[in-house]
């Protein structure tokens, strides 16, 4: 393929990221869908030449690519959320209900099933099984949007106290926010198991890889989201209060250093950059410098996202499917399907009266399940394991997990438009029959005639 093509591919690609997100509004079809189309046409066409794509030669590019992709979705995700965290308050972590149960019992039941699945009826071995249940087991932040909250409420928009009314969106993205982070200790597991354990064993494991890595990650988070945001906010000197210039790359800074930092403590740094951007949200929450953030992450991410998608569509039809069989399209098929949708039922049941997850109605529940969308997360995992650890099953893994990010993208793609407008339709039609006086036939009227 020459360089000229290549450009022209790109601006193509470009003008097509500017153009979807309004002309697809009303429809049910998703730009990541039509970026992954565009990216199988190109590889079906003459124009791709001989090009073959090695996911197992490419694995380090996949890596850092897919890495970047999801550490942008995360400060964007952070950003976006505007229900805050207080740990002191009692009634805040109760707030977050719904996402406490997606990710205890929803995320550890997908791995569960996967690697089952996968270690019992199809024979994999059972390091390869668990790898592939870390690695689909987290939701995606960067393909989910249209299942997501749009971005940071701000004074005046007729929210005053900065809360997401929709249970269902919020969910979604506080759940794809932080399990990016918590599928490590398990991807890590998979790697001890594929070569030499540390020493300690389970005991390390648990102790560090779990909740030790864990704790630095968020520690280190919202050290440097609250360091930035006093700067930002609050810095004695004018010249340094970046939110009354409206310097956007804050953003970028902070999750660099938050990353970086976390990293370099070794704890999990994506858990930093989610945590640092929700640190940062929670000061001024009113003032309108979190969107001008949030736009340009958002912008970022848009870019990034359109590669990863043009590039999965191009290797699915250059070889990355290369090495599918029944098993992995069993895998990709039941855990869009049934596994997830199930777990995610499944983690809401036995809830109290009053709390959050009392709320959902049975319909909202099922949704919650069903989106649980797979996307480049999925594909960051799996290079990381293969690159710290050799697994027999390596080339089986590429196309099981390319087969179901992209079956994923299909299916959620055209899915979410009609089935979250169908929620709202429902809302507002509860609401209605909450708010229409009782009839004579009402249970006020029949109470007036007794």
């Amino acid at each position: 393929m020459s360089p000229q093509l290549v450009y022209v591919l790109l601006g193509g690609a470009l003008l097509l990221a500017a153009v979807l997100p309004q002309a697809l509004h009303r429809w049910a079809l998703s730009a990541p869908i039509v970026l992954v189309c565009v990216g199988l046409l190109v590889g079906t066409t003459a124009i791709s030449g001989d090009v073959v794509i090695d996911p197992v030669a490419l694995r380090p590019w996949i890596e850092h690519l897919a890495e970047f992709t999801v550490l942008v979705a995360l400060m964007g995700v952070g950003l976006a959320l505007d229900r805050p965290l207080r740990p002191r308050l009692r009634a805040s972590w109760a707030a977050w209900a719904p996402t406490w149960r997606l990710l205890g019992i929803a995320m550890p039941l997908t791995i569960a099933a996967v690697a089952l699945l996968a270690v019992g009826p199809l024979g994999v071995a059972f390091p390869a099984a668990l790898l592939l249940g870390a690695a689909l087991a987290p939701t995606d932040p960067v393909l989910a949007s249209d299942v997501q909250v749009e971005g940071p409420t701000l004074e005046g928009d007729g929210d005053d106290d900065l809360d997401e009314d929709d249970e269902v969106r919020f969910a979604l993205t506080s759940e794809a926010g932080l399990n990016d982070g918590l599928a490590f200790p398990f991807v890590w597991a998979a790697v001890f198991l594929a070569g030499t354990a540390p020493a300690g064993g389970v005991l390390r494991w648990v102790g560090w890889e779990l909740v030790g890595k864990v704790l630095v990650g968020l520690a280190v988070g919202c050290l440097v989201g609250w360091v930035l945001a006093r700067l930002a906010f609050r810095a004695s000197r004018r010249s340094l209060r970046l939110a009354e210039v409206g310097e956007p790359l804050l953003a970028l800074s902070a999750l660099l250093l938050a990353y970086g930092l976390s990293e370099f403590a070794h704890g999990y740094g994506f858990l930093a950059v989610f945590a640092c951007a929700m640190t940062i949200r929670s000061f001024e929450r009113h003032d309108e410098y979190h969107r001008h953030m949030h736009d340009v992450v958002e912008r970022l991410e848009t870019l990034l996202t359109l590669v990863m998608l043009l590039g999965l569509g191009f290797a699915i039809t250059t070889g990355l499917l290369s090495n599918l069989d029944w098993r992995g399209v069993l895998v990709g098929l039941l855990l869009v399907f049934v596994i997830r949708p199930a777990a995610g039922y499944l983690a809401f049941l036995g809830h109290r009266q009053g709390t959050r997850t009392a709320c959902l109605s049975r319909p909202e529940r099922l949704v919650i399940g069903f989106f649980g969308v797979r996307g480049i997360g999925s594909l960051y995992y799996l290079a990381f394991a293969l690159g710290h650890a050799r697994f027999a099953e390596e080339r089986w893994l590429w196309s099981t997990v390319g087969f179901t990010v992209a079956l994923s993208v299909v299916v959620h793609g055209v899915l979410a438009t009609p089935v979250m407008r169908w929620l709202e339709r429902r809302r507002d039609e509860a609401a209605a029959a909450a708010d229409r006086p009782a009839g004579p036939g009402g249970p006020d009227g029949m109470a007036r005639a007794a």
